[in-house]
């Protein structure tokens, strides 16, 4: 079970001092079509492509801000004795997909307060991009060599992991270990999910549906898959966190569909009612003006 090529470079170009990673452009890819899908959507649905680009323009920043934050808060012993300017030092690696999330979620209570209008509309006309945008993503990690499993068996290798193509295999193989592509794992499951949420606005669900489908699903997958990463993140002792945040998404989200299928008559496809505007009084209308004598 070794490599028979060399691994993928991480870098795309280098121009000069500027160096451009492999990483940075499956970001940048993912992000484009996930702003696409979702201002098309957004449009379709009479909410408006621009209610789109202005929620970006906040929530991007504050994703990447929220993501960095996540990610010291539960690695903070590798930064309490080094330079404090380490903790915002993101190109060096580090960052956290809940924590961009959390970031993302608390941004859009507050634009959709500012701006009158549902989260949850917002939330369900956005839950397809961002899954599709996590499962492209998850391919910087593969050129990145990093978010992976453990050891591959023998056993495992020869019942499934051989079928797999040559160039994620040889990825794979680090140190002449070949590890296990969690990568690959997540990012099928959450292209399995984004296919799964455009058929399932097709049939009309009740507001709130989509976006809280889309955290029990991803929350499912990930509770799984992070069992088998090297690299995750620890609340206490082999507790990890991601696990700890996946089962309590998957809890409230369970609840809070049950609560909108009982409460709610709104639906996705739904349009808001506009508000009636005052119309001119009638209380003189028909009257005649008095001729002066």
């Amino acid at each position: 079970m070794t490599g028979t090529d060399a691994p993928i470079d991480r870098v795309f170009l280098e121009l000069g001092p500027l160096t451009i990673y492999w990483y940075g452009i499956i970001i940048a890819v993912g992000a484009v079509l996930a702003v696409y899908l979702a201002t098309r959507e957004a449009e379709r649905v009479g909410l408006g492509k621009e209610t789109i680009m202005d929620f970006i323009i906040f929530a991007v920043p504050i994703a990447i801000i929220s993501a960095r934050i996540y990610y010291v808060i539960f690695e903070f012993e590798q930064y309490a004795n080094g330079p404090l300017w380490k903790m915002i030092a993101v190109w060096e690696g580090g960052i956290a997909i809940h924590g961009a999330i959390i970031g993302g979620v608390l941004t859009a209570i507050v634009f959709t307060k500012v701006k009158k209008i549902s989260f949850w509309r917002l939330a369900d006309v956005i839950a397809p991009s961002l899954i599709l945008g996590q499962a492209i993503g998850r391919w910087g990690n593969f050129v990145n060599q990093e978010a992976h499993g453990g050891p591959i068996s023998e056993a495992a290798y020869e019942s499934f992991h051989q079928y797999l193509p040559d160039f994620i295999m040889n990825q794979m193989v680090i140190d002449g270990v070949m590890y296990h592509p969690t990568f690959l794992y997540e990012s099928v499951w959450n292209f399995l999910i984004f296919f799964g949420l455009l058929f399932f606005r097709r049939i009309n669900p009740k507001r709130g549906m989509v976006f809280l489908m889309y955290a029990v699903t991803y929350s499912i997958g990930r509770f799984y898959i992070e069992g088998l990463r090297t690299d995750s993140l620890y609340v206490i002792g082999e507790l990890r966190t991601a696990q700890v945040v996946s089962i309590l998404t998957i809890v409230a989200g369970v609840i809070m569909m049950l609560y909108l299928m009982k409460t709610s008559n709104v639906r996705y496809l739904d349009v808001p009612a506009k508000k009636k505007q005052a119309k001119p009084s009638n209380k003189n209308k028909g009257k005649k003006k008095k001729k002066k004598k």
